[in-house]
């Protein structure tokens, strides 16, 4: 599955540092190549099945889609959220008792257009007031990312930004364009991996001019009592729950159900859904 043990020391001075300054930081090779296949064949099945139901992926913008899951519908997922360094991350950031709210995944096709700059939501009074991220997003990609594929680009520091005067306090007006722009870096993450950042941090899609979608799974995590959660359906069945560690049981919350039910999105980014 990955390369790095479950005693590997992680610097928490610089994952603390990278998020509150940066508001993004990255472990290179977390994952093995083969482990990283698997979880883009489950990205494609639910995107084929998520696709051919109402409301089952939302818009993101021309040829963008996002499509949240089950945790049991991808193999992987104790892997991922049990990773060291995901839980490091979490831990140091977030505190001990943080909450995995999300998983899903965003797929800018061949033919996607450039994305307003954004944030993921409004900034909570923690964060404006109190100099506390709440939540975090971890980003997995599942291809070798190009400059053609459209990469994900970001304005480092901009968590910090109140967002006061964004359109639904997530969209910037164009008088700030200049700076997002000045201080804008592309990410090329290659197979194996993953990111961490604030979904606080100014953001945006870039085109995909290439011939393959550049499909990247998105894990969401809280702090207690964000409320993150509100705009998630995550759930998973009882044969599953008692198959989980008690570790990765401790920060999921979901409901435990007989039967899981198809997921019909609910985080609508007012501004991108189209598409």
């Amino acid at each position: 599955m990955d390369g790095e043990s479950g005693s590997t020391q992680f610097d928490v001075d610089e994952i603390r540092h990278g998020l509150q300054t940066d508001g993004i930081i990255a472990r290179r090779g977390a994952f093995a190549p083969a482990w990283v296949q698997q979880v883009r064949e489950d990205i494609d099945a639910a995107f084929e099945e998520a696709r051919s139901r109402e409301g089952g992926a939302v818009g993101r913008g021309p040829n963008r889609w996002y499509v949240e899951i089950h945790p049991e519908a991808l193999r992987g997922f104790v892997d991922l959220v049990d990773h060291p360094w995901v839980r490091t991350v979490c831990e140091t950031v977030l505190g001990p008792e943080y909450r995995i709210v999300e998983v899903g995944f965003d797929t800018p096709f061949p033919g996607a257009t450039l994305q307003p700059w954004h944030r993921d939501f409004p900034s909570p009074t923690e964060t404006k007031d109190g100099g506390r991220l709440t939540s975090l997003a971890f980003n997995l990609t599942t291809v070798d990312t190009t400059d053609e594929m459209g990469p994900f680009e970001i304005a480092p520091g901009t968590q910090w930004d109140r967002g006061d005067d964004f359109d639904h306090e997530q969209f910037p007006p164009t008088s700030a364009y200049e700076r997002y722009e000045r201080l804008a870096q592309r990410k090329y993450p290659k197979v194996g991996d993953i990111s961490a950042r604030s979904a606080l941090t100014v953001h945006r899609g870039t085109p995909n001019t290439s011939t393959v979608a550049r499909p990247v799974l998105v894990l969401g995590v809280d702090a207690p009592g964000a409320g993150n959660d509100a705009h998630h359906d995550l759930a998973v069945t009882t044969g599953y729950w008692e198959s989980l560690p008690q570790r990765v049981r401790d920060h999921l919350a979901c409901p435990v159900v007989d039967e899981l039910s198809p997921i019909t999105q609910k985080h609508d980014i007012e501004g991108l859904v189209m598409g």
